[in-house]
């Protein structure tokens, strides 16, 4: 029998697509700082709650259009920074906080990955991504990283044009704005740009243990290929794919398409899964990893568990706390189907 296939499927984004594609995933189109509930052990997720709201209403204070905000609002109470980022482990709701921070942000406003935002400037250029985004009110950018000099140059240089319209920007990630980049490429060649980047921002820390693990059990055993076809048949709207054929086919798409590529998916099932055998084939793992886990679609795998998708040597390198994002991810989503 022939199964459905990530494999087969070719997404294409136009940029007007992409621009109004920028809203928050489905797993947070409906979340509010009410609905994000902190670990009362760790007060710092009550203060973040506190800050973002904060700053949503420092934005919606801030009237005018862009060139109004542009040349009169750069100078604010907080010091002038028009940026708020979040800073913190995975799994302490950092996204939820973020799409919060947008749904309370009134006017125009765009939210996207950080690999969706330098796609939107590969796919419209930079002058013109810098004269869409001028006219929103707040740019969220989540899962912000500086993986590489390319990178690095484009989205400070973004930042800077955009703050300087009157632009707010808030970010979650990892890694404290100064310290992106370190382990991963010549980031010292880079500090001047990266630490004017930092000084745009005002950081707010989100502690304590990721929330998708606390009291649960670990993600289910990897099944046989039979029991992996079987449920696949059983499971209307799911694909079934060869873990290295789905691998090359990735390497094809631009990440910032890999959203696309799950839609409308209701589960996936990939057979032979190992790991990953080399870091680029690892960094786009994260990148589907992220896409259906803010689409809530569930994971079933055969061949090795999905705690072995990197490598030891990996774990421990400069990618280290995406990897680690992606199991604990990844591991939710099995989860999902096994307990279904």
């Amino acid at each position: 029998m022939s199964f459905p296939r990530l494999s087969d499927r070719r997404p294409e984004l136009t940029p007007d697509e992409l621009v109004e594609a920028m809203t928050p995933p489905p797993m947070f189109d409906a979340v509010s700082f009410d609905s994000y509930i902190p670990n009362p052990d760790e007060p710092s997720q009550a203060a973040a709650v506190r800050e973002c709201a904060a700053f949503a209403e420092r934005i919606n204070a801030d009237g005018g259009g862009s060139w109004l905000r542009g040349m009169f609002g750069r100078k604010k109470a907080d010091g002038g920074k028009r940026g708020l980022y979040l800073d913190g482990g995975f799994g302490v709701g950092k996204t939820h906080l973020l799409a919060s921070l947008w749904h309370a942000t009134e006017g125009r406003k765009s939210f996207g990955t950080f690999v969706e935002v330098t796609g939107l400037v590969g796919a419209l250029g930079f002058a013109e991504t810098v004269r869409r985004l001028s006219e929103h009110k707040l740019l969220a950018i989540d899962e912000f990283e500086l993986d590489d000099p390319g990178d690095t140059m484009l989205v400070t240089q973004l930042i800077a044009k955009l703050t300087d319209a009157g632009v707010h920007v808030a970010a979650t990630s990892n890694t404290l704005p100064d310290k992106l980049g370190e382990g991963r490429f010549a980031a010292a060649d880079f500090l001047r740009e990266i630490h004017a980047m930092s000084a745009r921002f005002g950081v707010v820390r989100v502690d304590g243990p990721d929330y998708r693990h606390r009291g649960l059990p670990e993600a289910p055993p990897p099944m046989s290929d039979d029991e992996l076809v079987r449920l696949a048949e059983a499971t209307d709207g799911s694909t079934l794919d060869d873990f290295d054929e789905l691998c090359a086919h990735l390497a094809g798409l631009h990440a910032s398409k890999y959203g696309r590529l799950v839609d409308g998916v209701t589960a996936v099932h990939l057979s032979g899964v190992h790991a990953a055998p080399d870091q680029d084939v690892a960094l786009r793992l994260v990148a589907l990893a992220d896409r259906l886990y803010d689409r809530s679609i569930p994971v079933r795998v055969s061949g090795e568990p999905l705690s072995a998708l990197f490598t030891e040597e990996m774990l421990h390198g400069g990618y280290r706390k995406k990897y680690l994002r992606a199991i604990s991810r990844l591991t939710a989503l099995s989860r999902d189907l096994a307990t279904s």
